[in-house]
């Protein structure tokens, strides 16, 4: 790959991670704080980009692979995105909100696949070439996050703002990316596009228990995602009532999650080497369990370390389980449904699964809140993900069976 080609495509890949990152884990608190939702509001708000995620690969299956050129694509999309952040940042109505939250996610989930479509399909050897690329994306991730923290933002309407520049930006940068044309030809199903030809491997137990316990470990993932900035928010003022709650830097600490994902990234080949794939599913499991338990019950004071044990388990959890569930995916499917298979995992994960725990953690958190200034009781608030995440521990643990080692030859 030309050097030009590498920085355009990471330059790419950190602008596409730059504009999710800047409101994806503080939506909630802009919410709550500015357009005073309720729980049952912001969960509805990132049940929106669940519902655009499942609509996502009929986009991409449908018009993009087909019909224009994948870098045309991206930049219509972001551009169109921006407009709709434009208008977003000018909604003061939480159920207005949800609505033009919904059009954008709409313009953004598509663009996920289509940043690693082109980049993939710029490079000799993807599975040599493209960590290095998507590495841009996490690291994008943790700039912008600690960005927002150090200005203590991240209940400000500036979180969109971030996201509205860095979308135009990559708007008008994507015209320039290498030409990427369509990459599909002939007809395309309904039944393709869900992965229906994948459905065969639900006749082997143990991958069908995976894929249930894949999507009902989404609800507690997106208990993380909604609430973690707001619990840590409010442990920390109710442990220093006297300082300034811009002070604590909340986001800053937060972004240590994703630090911790690269790192367990890099030492998942290891794992596997040591434990094989059903144990490192397990560890996975038991680490969701644990972090909820410490979220709910760690102090900002007494026992300010359970809050960061909580935060660094980040790596753990979606590692562990996410990306090794990935693999095993890959490993049970084959070549033939390799691809049918990895897109019906997506479509019941980030589609399915957290469109329900989005809905879910709403729900419980206006269930534990009372008060007028509202007060949430965040220790009830995370057994409920700890208690879910416990039941497909045990779910897996009594009937998954698949212990095959393959896994160990293929890292």
């Amino acid at each position: 790959m030309k050097l030009t080609t590498r920085i355009q495509l990471s330059l790419m890949m950190f602008l596409q991670f730059f504009v999710w990152g800047a409101w994806y884990g503080q939506m909630s608190k802009y919410l709550t704080n500015q357009l005073h939702a309720t729980g049952d509001q912001v969960g509805s708000a990132y049940a929106a980009f669940s519902i655009a995620m499942i609509a996502a690969p009929f986009f991409v299956g449908l018009l993009a692979d087909r019909y224009f050129a994948a870098q045309r694509v991206l930049a219509v999309l972001n551009l169109l995105g921006a407009a709709s952040l434009f208008v977003l940042i000018n909604i003061h109505d939480p159920d207005i909100f949800f609505w033009v939250m919904l059009v954008y996610c709409f313009t953004f989930t598509p663009t996920i696949a289509l940043t690693t479509s082109i980049a993939m399909q710029q490079m000799s050897n993807p599975e040599k070439q493209f960590p290095a690329i998507r590495v841009f994306g996490t690291i994008a991730w943790i700039v912008v996050v600690n960005i927002i923290g150090f200005m203590a933002v991240g209940d400000q309407v500036t979180i969109f703002q971030f996201s509205l520049v860095a979308a135009a930006i990559l708007g008008v940068l994507a015209f320039f990316l290498p030409n990427t044309p369509p990459s599909a030809t002939g007809r395309v199903t309904f039944s393709q596009i869900i992965g229906k030809d994948a459905f065969v491997l639900f006749k082997d137990r143990s991958f069908f228990i995976f894929f249930i316990s894949s999507i009902l470990i989404c609800i507690p993932l997106s208990f993380y995602y909604a609430w973690a900035n707001p619990s840590l928010t409010d442990s920390y003022i109710a442990a220093f009532p006297q300082m300034d709650p811009k002070g604590f830097k909340i986001e800053n600490k937060m972004s240590m999650g994703q630090a911790s994902e690269v790192i367990f990234m890099l030492l998942l080949p290891f794992a596997f080497q040591k434990f094989g794939v059903k144990k490192i599913l397990i560890i996975g499991l038991i680490a969701w369990i644990v972090r909820f338990l410490f979220f709910g019950y760690g102090t900002a004071d007494t026992s300010a370390w359970m809050l960061y044990i909580a935060i660094l388990l980040h790596g753990v959890c979606y590692d562990f389980f996410f990306v090794t569930g990935q693999i095993y995916t890959d490993l049970k499917a084959g070549e033939k449904i390799k691809s049918q298979a990895q897109g019906l995992i997506s479509l019941a994960t980030y589609g399915v699964g957290m469109f329900i725990g989005s809905i879910i953690s709403g729900k419980v958190k206006d269930l534990y809140s009372t008060g007028d200034p509202v007060v949430t009781n965040w220790t009830n608030v995370w057994l409920v993900p700890a208690g879910i995440a416990a039941v497909v521990l045990l779910l897996f643990l009594l009937f998954f069976r698949d212990n095959k080692t393959r896994a160990q030859q293929n890292i």
